[in-house]
C-alpha cells in the first residue's frame, strides 16, 4: 500500500502541521515509511503553503509523485493550482468554508468539510486543521485515529494545552464527515 497525497492552502492555515502530525503518526506508531516535502510562499502567513506527503509499507523512491490518490485543499488557489494532479478516481478533501470554487472534474471523489466553521463553533480557528485531518483519517482509515490524537496531543499539547480538547473535538466531528462520506460512497 501506497498513498500519495497533497495538501495546499494558506500560510497560517495549519497547512504544514496537518502533514507533521500524520507523518509523525505514522513513523512513531507503525512500520510504514513516510516522505514528507513541504514547499513555501515567500510570506509567512497569507502566502503559499503546500506539502507532499506519502505514507507507504515499502520503502519510497521518491519525494513526490506526478499524480497523487488524495488531495486536501483549504483555499480557491490550491483547488485550481492542484485539481489537475489528482489521479482520476481520486479524492479531494475540500474546506468548504473557504474553498467555495466547485471542483471542475468530474472522474474524482469530493469530500466536503466545513473546517474553518467547524474550527470555529469548536471555539479556536486554529484547530481546522484538525478537522480536515479527522475527515482524512475518517475517510481512508491510512492511520489509526487514536494514534493521531495522541500524537497531536504529544506534538501541541506542550505549548498550547488548553487547545487539546478543541483540537480532539474539531477532528472528532471531521473524522464523523470522512466515515459518512466513506459510508455512502459505500451504499451507492
Amino acid at each position: 500500500m501506497e498513498r500519495d497525497l497533497i495538501v495546499g492552502g494558506f500560510g497560517g492555515q495549519g497547512v504544514m502541521r496537518l502533514a507533521q502530525l500524520m507523518c509523525y503518526t505514522a513513523t512513531e506508531t507503525t512500520d510504514k515509511y513516510v516522505s514528507y516535502f513541504p514547499t513555501y510562499g515567500g510570506e509567512q502567513r497569507g502566502g503559499t503553503a503546500n506539502c507532499f506527503v506519502i505514507i507507504s509499507d515499502e520503502k519510497i523512491g521518491a519525494m513526490t509523485a506526478p499524480k497523487c490518490d488524495d488531495l486536501i485543499v483549504f483555499n480557491n488557489p490550491s483547488l485550481a493550482k492542484f485539481e489537475a494532479r489528482l489521479k482520476p478516481n481520486g479524492t479531494m478533501f475540500v474546506n468548504t468554508t473557504v474553498a467555495t470554487d466547485a471542483p471542475k472534474r468530474t472522474d474524482i471523489k469530493i469530500v466536503n468539510v466545513p473546517a474553518t466553521e467547524i474550527a470555529n463553533e469548536v471555539g479556536d480557528i486554529r484547530c481546522a486543521n484538525l478537522a480536515m485531518l479527522g475527515a482524512y483519517i475518517g475517510y481512508t482509515g491510512l492511520l489509526p485515529a487514536e494514534n493521531i490524537k495522541k500524537t497531536a496531543e504529544k506534538k501541541l499539547g506542550a505549548k498550547r494545552p488548553e487547545l487539546i480538547p478543541l483540537n480532539n473535538a474539531a477532528f472528532d466531528r471531521g473524522f464523523e464527515i470522512g466515515k459518512a462520506a466513506r459510508e455512502a460512497e459505500k451504499e451507492a
